[in-house]
């Protein structure tokens, strides 16, 4: 399913949004992300970093938790704001965010990839981004 201009605008916007509640004082690299479930429903996210390097949580899981908490169990698009260049999601978010939209597999949800001073987000594919993804497939169980 093909998302409006003006959606992908809005979650675009709200990516912003999120980046500024960032806690990033040992990088300084402050992300936001939003998604889109299929409810309609955008979920705002950022990251979240502990001295502990590996309690960090980013901004794309922190989204996804946030709309599996309301209930969402499926997404269809998902926006990304960092600092430029922009920055495409690590390992643990592709897969994440690969958990939430296999469910469904309906369509290839949109990947809206953005920096602070870009004006239009760079459109990925998920699949492009997480290639041979795991799933359930990969255990033998069909997609939830």
């Amino acid at each position: 399913m093909a998302i409006e201009p003006a959606v992908e605008q809005r979650l675009v916007d709200e990516a912003r949004a999120a980046r500024h509640a960032s806690y990033s004082p040992y990088s300084g690299f402050a992300v936001g992300a939003a998604v889109l479930g299929t409810s309609g429903r955008i979920f705002r996210g950022t990251n979240v970093e502990n001295a502990s390097y590996g309690l960090t949580i980013c901004a794309e899981r922190a989204a996804v938790f946030s709309a599996v908490s309301a209930g969402e169990r499926a997404i269809e698009a998902v926006a990304i704001v960092t600092p430029a260049p922009p920055a495409t999601p690590c390992g643990a978010c592709r897969q994440v965010l690969w958990e939430l939209w296999s469910p469904h597999r309906r369509s290839e949800p949109t990947v809206l990839i953005a920096s602070v001073e870009s004006s239009q987000p760079d459109r990925r594919s998920l699949a492009s981004l997480l290639p041979d993804a795991f799933d359930a497939t990969s255990l033998g169980e069909p997609p939830h």
